[in-house]
This record gives structure tokens, sequence and C-alpha cells, in this order.
């Protein structure tokens, strides 16, 4: 949904009239959001804001981020283990695009978010002024709404329309453009909760008749087969979807966004599937007679070659997004509907059911993929450390309680697959974006929000680097962030490609790297290098055991490669294993 002219609204919570300046009318309306964190940068443009925020410490605590994509990044890290929504605000110009690449990651990731930008005063605005920028018209095709405030009189509607949109239905960032003049001019202020806009249906109603044909689908399978997404955490619906499961005895796969929704090791968890996914639920699924799709859009890096996937299979699409119904895969059986409630109609209607023989055959091809890769990641017998092994010492230190927040990279492909989730809401990566650099501060937002979690981020040498003046704020902020840099002296999957397609030309990928550990001492945080395996558990048991930010080098393996891996075009079933 983009738009920049005025909907009619539906609001509740009418509060007492007040004449107050526009400045402060945005930070009340956001202690009416409930907001307690906010991201930002402060600059001109947005300095009335600013000036009111300081008034107002005690009720929002405002996080200064070393650069405005770290602050939509940890706007999205608060969001993604929380539920709420993320906060991030900037002046005009820079400032302002400098926030869409986080913006951009969070509309394709469905992640909650609320950005506010400052912009030059109204009668400048379109006459090139110092820091203008038509930050409107640069974010309307990566945000779910967004809109420009020119009058103080504005800012109460706006914002409480904004917290709805982003919030409501499938999630989304929505930006809000604020002029300088409309900062400082004084109204008579009074704020209003949106509950509704005319024409926008978050949640579409659930056809009944559409739910008893799944259902009779599933009951009829001999080999049915579950991929769930994100749309299962954002739906809360974790509870509903395992109850389904375990009632129909269904092999289930997840996505990168859906990791954690029920355990790992949740005996009818069958792993990964994608790109980089598990061996069997890749292959089977160009085996499977029901395939059932839960709050996931069928992603490129899911589906591989769309012209030979699950060609075989009946496919149920469970989705909240009209949108993403036959836009990739044709649907035979389209339930639309918030996951919660779809999956709570559901259950009565299953009958319960075992597979075990289908099951066997997904157990058969771990046994293949165990011996040929993951034996090899965990246990290595070469002389140095893999990626594996050191996310296998953080789960046994963790005890797979940790939120892990991985970067982009061959590291976030190892962080997905061996990583032990025992909570939902554990695993937060940029998945559809691919951001490098999302990691460190997204870190920073998520241990704010959950700071009884250990949340340990997981970075490459390469991505660590595009966003590492975030040290900064952890050490400002004083926020216990776990830092790991698997550090393998190149940009890791790029290396991959090029060994494995480009004939092993390692067209500017090897990087020659600063000393990572000084850096981290120079921002005063506690902070180790480890090069030898025998020093590695003791290395991570020191890091987790510490109550203060804690950065940890592993220098691992220069050529290692990720496996399984779906060539880029080729069918899942086509996955190697080497």
């Amino acid at each position: 949904m983009k738009e920049t002219q005025t909907i009619q609204t539906q609001t509740t919570t009418t509060t007492t009239t007040k004449r107050i300046s526009g400045s402060e009318a945005v930070v009340r309306c956001l202690l009416e959001e409930g907001v307690k964190v906010l991201y930002g940068y402060p600059g001109g443009a947005i300095m009335p804001v600013y000036d009111e925020l300081y008034k107002y410490q005690d009720k929002i605590h405002h996080v200064l981020c070393r650069h405005e994509q770290g602050a939509t990044h940890s706007a999205q890290g608060y969001a993604r283990i929380s539920g709420d929504v993320g906060v991030a605000m900037a002046t005009s110009g820079p400032g302002a695009t400098n926030l869409i690449t986080g913006i951009a990651d969070a509309q394709i990731d469905s992640t909650p978010m609320v950005c506010i930008t400052g912009q030059v005063p109204s009668h400048l605005l379109g006459s090139d002024a110092f820091q203008e920028t038509d930050i409107v018209g640069i974010s309307t095709p990566v945000t779910k709404w967004n809109h420009q405030i020119t009058k103080a009189s504005q800012i109460p509607e706006v914002i409480a329309k904004a917290f709805y949109i982003a919030k409501s239905g499938r999630p989304g960032p929505v930006l809000i453009d604020i002029t300088k003049d409309a900062q400082f001019e004084e109204f008579d202020f009074k704020y209003e909760k949106c509950t509704g806009v005319r024409s926008y249906k978050p949640v579409p109603e659930t056809d009944k008749a559409s739910l008893k044909v799944a259902a009779e689908l599933i009951n009829n399978a001999k080999k049915p087969m579950i991929v769930w997404g994100q749309g299962v955490i954002l739906s809360e619906a974790e509870a509903e979807f395992k109850a389904v499961i375990e009632k129909a005895g269904i092999p289930s796969a997840w996505t990168i966004l859906g990791a954690s929704a029920i355990p790992t090791s949740h005996p009818l968890n069958i792993g990964m599937v994608g790109m980089h996914g598990n061996y069997a639920p890749n292959v089977l699924t160009n085996e499977c007679d029901v395939l059932i799709a839960i709050g996931m859009r069928f992603d490129d890096r899911v589906t591989g070659d769309l012209s030979k996937y699950a060609k075989q299979a009946k496919v149920i699409h469970f989705e909240i997004d009209p949108a993403e119904i036959d836009k990739n895969v044709k649907t035979d059986v389209a339930v639309l509907g918030d996951a919660k409630a779809s999956l709570a109609e559901l259950l009565p209607l299953l009958n319960p059911n075992s597979h075990t023989e289908w099951h066997q055959k997904f157990k058969d091809l771990y046994t293949i993929e165990y011996e040929k890769v993951i034996k090899g990641d965990l246990h290595p017998t070469k002389e140095g450390l893999t990626m594996g092994e050191v996310l296998k010492e953080i789960n046994i230190q963790t005890k797979g309680e940790a939120a892990i927040v991985s970067d982009v990279g061959q590291h976030q492909m190892i962080a997905c697959r061996y990583a032990e989730f025992n909570k939902t809401k554990s695993n937060i990566t940029s998945g559809g974006l691919g951001t490098m650099g999302f990691g460190l501060p997204a870190a920073i937002g998520a241990k704010m929000a959950a700071p009884e979690r250990e949340v340990v981020s997981i970075s490459g040498d390469g991505g660590y680097q595009m966003t590492i003046q975030e040290l900064g704020t952890i050490f400002q902020q004083k926020t216990a962030v776990k830092i790991v840099v698997l550090n393998n002296d190149f940009l890791g999957m790029v290396r991959q490609w090029q060994q494995l397609f480009f004939d092993k030309r390692y067209a500017s990928t090897e990087m020659t790297n600063p000393d990572f550990v000084a850096i981290a001492k120079g921002y005063y945080l506690n902070a180790k290098r480890v090069t030898k395996r025998e020093e590695l558990a003791d290395a991570v048991e020191e890091m987790i055991a510490s109550k203060e930010p804690y950065f940890l080098e592993v220098c691992v393996e220069k050529e290692d490669n990720v496996f399984p891996m779906v060539p880029s075009g080729a069918s899942v079933s086509d996955i190697r294993l080497e």
C-alpha cells in the first residue's frame, strides 16, 4: 500500500487537547504508541524534534547510532525479536537517503518499522535547497506507505496511521517526512490511535471452503511436506503450527526467516530448504504429492528453477498477502488469512497420521548429507578451523537458547544450518535483500529489545566492516552483545561462486584486513582472537560468561565452501553435496 494523499481513518482513544509545537507532537505521538527506544542520528532538518526528545529522556531512550543505516538495522533487530514496531529517525538529504537500504530490507522481510525524517521548510521544497532530497519519491518503491507532512496539524493523524499500517496484516516499513516549519508550528494537539484505514484490509477473511479442500488434500496425501516461513512467527502461530504438524505427522522444512518457529530438535523439523538448505527437503520437494506452504513467498532461493519445482505436487498456500498467491508457484488451494487463525481452524479438520515410510526417506537422505557434509563441518579432521565447529561450540555454551543475529554470506548459511534454536524469534538475519552489514547493528536492537536473552552476532570479515562503526554505539550504550567474526580473509560467498563457476578467478574478493581485536579494544570492548582449535571452547565460554559486550575473532579456513548447494537456476533436486 503506497500513497501520499490523506485517507479516511478509523480512530480511538481521544486525548485532551493542548496547544504544542509540531516537534513536541511527534514525541507525544511516539509515547502514545508505546515507543520506548528510538534509533537515530540528528541533523539540521530534524533538530526541533531532537530538542523535544531532550526533554523526554526519561520516557524515550534515544540511541545515537554511528550511521543512519545502522539505525534502521537496529530498529529491525528490535522489531524482529520483540514483535513491536521499530523506530528510526534521521535528518533530510543524506541522512534520509542513508535509511533506504534498511527500509528496503524491512520491506522485503516484512519487518514493522516507522522511519521519521526531517525535511527543508515547505517554502523551499523543490528548490534544491541545502540537504533537500525527495525522500518520499525515493522511498515509495520500498515502503508499505509513506507521507510528507507540511502542516503541524497533520502530525497526529499521520503518525497514528503509520504505526497501524506498519504493524497490521503483513508488516512493513513506513516513512514520514516532516518539513522543518511544520516542526516549529503550533497547533491544538489531540491524539487518536488508528484502528483502520478505508480501502485497506490488512487481514483477508479465511474462506472455510478452501480450508476444507486443503484438509481433504492433506488427509489423503501419501507424501505430504510443509515449507513454512516467517509468517508463522509474525502471526505468533507457533503453537497452532506445532499442533497441526504433530497431529498430521507431516515432515516440515523452513525458510531462513521461518527458522525457530519450532525447535531445531523437533522430530518433524526436517531442516532448511533453499540454495544452501538440507539435502532431504530439497530433493524430496520434487517427490512429495502435497506441498503445503505456510507464511512463505516461494522466493527464488527456495524454489530454484520454477519450471521444475514441485510439478508433481498439489500445492496448498496459507498466506496473508493475496499478492503472493500464484505469483511464483501456481497454487491448487489458496487459504488466505492470518496463519494463527487459519491453522487453528484447520486443526480439527485433520486426521491423525504418522507417514512413517515417508519420514524414513528424509532420514535416509539426511544420513547421506551427514556423511558427505555435516560431519566434516562439525567434526573436522583438517588442521584449520571450520565455521560449523564455531557454531557447534556456541550451541554448547548457550544450550541453544541464544538469539543468533547473522550478517550475509557463507557464515550466514552456516549459522542458519547449524545453530540450534530452542526459542522462537531466535534467527534474525537479512533474508530477501541479503544486506551485508546487517548483523552488528541488528544485534544491538535485538539485545535492547530482549536484554534477558543472550544475543550473538555472527559476521564475516567483509560484512562486519560495512557497519563496524556501530561498535561505538555498543560502547556508548553498554549493550552486552556478543560479536563473533568468522575471518577467512575473503568475501567468502562470492569467492565460492568464483571457484565453482568462474575457474577460480578470485576477482576482488581477497581481503587484506585490519587488526580486528585492536579495533575492538579501541572501542574499550573485551576482545580475543582464536587461531587454533584447542583455543576455541575456552574463548567461547569466556565470551558467553561475560556480562559486558565481547568481541571474538575466529580465524577459519580461507577456502572452505558451504554445501549442499543448489546452483543458480538449477532444480532443487539437482542439489550438490560437493
